[in-house]
Order: C-alpha cells, then sequence, then structure tokens
C-alpha cells in the first residue's frame, strides 16, 4: 500500500464496523476503482454536515486532514456523483447493475452541466455514445466542444482552496526548516508559526 493507503487503513482500523466515518475513509482508499460509493459517501457527510460531528472546522479540512484528498478533488467527486444521481439514478445507486463510466469522464460532464452549456435536452442526446461505450475524457472534451461550442474559461479557485494550497505549502516549508541543521532556530520558529497561522485561516473558512 502507498503511505496515504496506511494512513487511511490506521484510521479506519480505530472506527467502529459499519459507521458512516468508517466507510467514507474506506471508500477513499479504492475510489479509484470505486468511485461512485466515494462520491455517494462524500456527498452525505457534505450534505448532513457530519464532519461537524467529527470534529473538524469545514468539509475542506475534513478532506484533507483525514482522507488525504484535495478539497479541489472532494469537490469534483461530489458534483459527479450529483450528475448521476439527477440523471442516471440507477448508476448512482450502484448496487449490481450497469457501471458508471470512469470518474474523469463524469467530471467533464459535471462540469458542463454546471456551466451551462450541458442542457437535459443535450445530454439525452449524448447518453447513449457516453454511456454504451465510455469514451476516454478528453473524447468527451472532443464531443462536447463538436456538439455545443468551446468551454468557457475555468473560474478562480475558491477561497477555501486558495488557503489551503498556501496552508498545505506552508507546513512543508515548516517541515523542511525544522529538519535542516543550515536553517538558524529562529528562523524556523517563524515558518512554523506562519503555517499554524494559514492552517488556522484555512480552518476557519467555511
Amino acid at each position: 500500500m502507498t503511505s496515504t493507503a496506511e494512513r487511511l487503513a490506521a484510521r479506519a482500523e480505530d472506527l467502529p464496523e459499519g459507521s458512516v466515518r468508517r466507510r467514507v475513509l474506506e471508500g477513499a482508499r479504492r475510489f479509484k476503482v470505486a468511485w461512485v460509493e466515494f462520491g455517494r459517501l462524500l456527498s452525505e457527510v457534505k450534505r448532513e454536515s457530519l464532519w461537524r460531528e467529527w470534529g473538524h472546522p469545514s468539509f475542506e479540512r475534513y478532506c484533507a486532514k483525514e482522507l488525504f484528498i484535495r478539497p479541489a478533488t472532494a469537490e469534483k467527486l461530489t458534483a459527479g456523483f450529483g450528475f448521476l444521481e439527477r440523471h442516471e439514478p440507477e448508476l448512482a445507486r450502484g448496487k449490481g447493475g450497469p457501471q458508471a463510466p470512469p470518474f474523469e469522464v463524469i467530471e467533464v460532464l459535471s462540469r458542463a452541466e454546471a456551466s451551462g452549456r450541458l442542457s437535459d435536452a443535450r445530454w439525452r442526446e449524448l447518453r447513449d455514445e457516453v454511456l454504451d461505450r465510455p469514451p476516454t475524457a478528453a473524447a468527451v472534451n472532443r464531443l462536447l466542444a463538436e456538439k455545443l461550442g468551446p468551454p468557457p474559461a475555468p473560474p478562480a479557485p475558491r477561497k477555501a482552496e486558495r488557503l489551503e494550497r498556501l496552508s498545505t505549502a506552508a507546513r512543508r516549508l515548516a517541515a523542511a526548516c525544522r529538519e535542516d541543521a543550515a536553517v538558524p532556530r529562529p528562523v524556523a520558529q517563524r515558518a512554523a508559526e506562519l503555517a499554524a497561522e494559514l492552517e488556522a485561516l484555512a480552518g476557519g473558512d467555511d
């Protein structure tokens, strides 16, 4: 297992069998091969604010600290699952029926829907072509460009994502300063304080 998978497994083992919190951690370990299940669990955590019960200040911080995934990845997963819920509920249920296309394909479709390019009617036109023989994400992008025109410019990163990115970079810098004997202790201390302040900012942003 990778180090991230090992950390997820260790955390899951400390939680009750069958609990939502444990199932989310287990879903995080295998989301590449079972992304619909993980997207469904993450959507439940977000919708019901379960992260509050588990001691996290925001959904983004829960994803980063407990599941070791970036908030942007969590957003893509919940958006992708939401797309399936709205348009293909049988695939969203994932109970032994047909398999959903790869996560990357549904991500392209959910982005197109969020930008207003992919309506219900347009999806019905494309549905069989996408679901019968799932293309690659690049092929779906080309298909959408042919049918709907070029995509709009991507939106600027959300505040929570920007703060989380800065906080992660600051933590890495602080760790590097702490471990390098060439860095004076007061400098390493200032780096640690900066990392703590940025972490507090990121954690306080809902």
